[in-house]
């Protein structure tokens, strides 16, 4: 066989190995199970896993030691980098990006602790208004301040494993778009605000720095 005929081949070699290797490394890189006392309703399940596959998955900034760690969790949440952290007995155990409050709804800094946890919470106040067949009529609306349409109903804004933080505030999943977005609350991508609610417990302490 002539050198020239000998390239191609070579070339194809190469990408086969490269691809059988990142293919192995992804593969002990999301090995890693993480059991749950919880069996999470289908439509938390779905939107965890489908908004997580938009966003590249566990490529998003976030990591996690907890699994392997003992001692007491602590959490804390850096406005200015849009990352919330968790410690367990003092030592780093994993990190997420975050969305917090937008401008007029900021996230206040401060000491806190988790006040509740509700696994399929709903918001009492934002949402969509909805006519009874489901069908959105108004969307994103503060029933505060929005008028309901006639034959309409108010469908408060999915919030899963929501942990309460202050007031209305809390950490939960929801949409991070790369920057503060939410009404105050601490969005995390599902895959780790399920983390971080299978760890934290009422009474956990939270320090929220700007």
């Amino acid at each position: 066989m002539t050198p020239r005929c000998l390239l191609p081949l070579l070339v194809l070699s190469l990408v086969s190995c490269t691809t059988v290797q990142n293919t192995g490394n992804n593969a002990f890189r999301y090995g890693r199970k993480f059991v749950t006392s919880d069996i999470p309703r289908a439509s938390r399940f779905m939107w965890g896993h489908v908004s997580g596959f938009f966003r590249g998955g566990a490529n998003d900034g976030s990591f996690w030691y907890a699994d392997d760690m003992s001692g007491r969790p602590s959490v804390v949440i850096n406005l200015g980098e849009q990352m919330v952290y968790l410690f367990k007995g003092g030592e780093l155990a994993g990190g997420s990006p975050i969305s917090s409050g937008t401008e007029g709804y900021d996230t206040k800094p401060g000491s806190y602790r988790i006040l509740d946890k509700d696994i399929d919470h709903k918001s009492s106040i934002y949402g969509d208004y909805e006519d009874f067949e489901g069908n959105v009529i108004m969307q994103n609306i503060d029933n505060r301040k929005d008028p309901r349409p006639p034959g309409t109903r108010f469908e408060g804004a999915k919030m899963f494993y929501f942990m309460r933080v202050y007031g209305g505030v809390g950490m939960h999943q929801g949409h991070l778009p790369g920057y503060a977005a939410s009404h105050g609350c601490i969005r995390l991508p599902g895959h780790m605000a399920e983390k971080f609610y299978q760890q934290v417990h009422v009474g956990t302490p939270v320090e929220i720095v700007p």
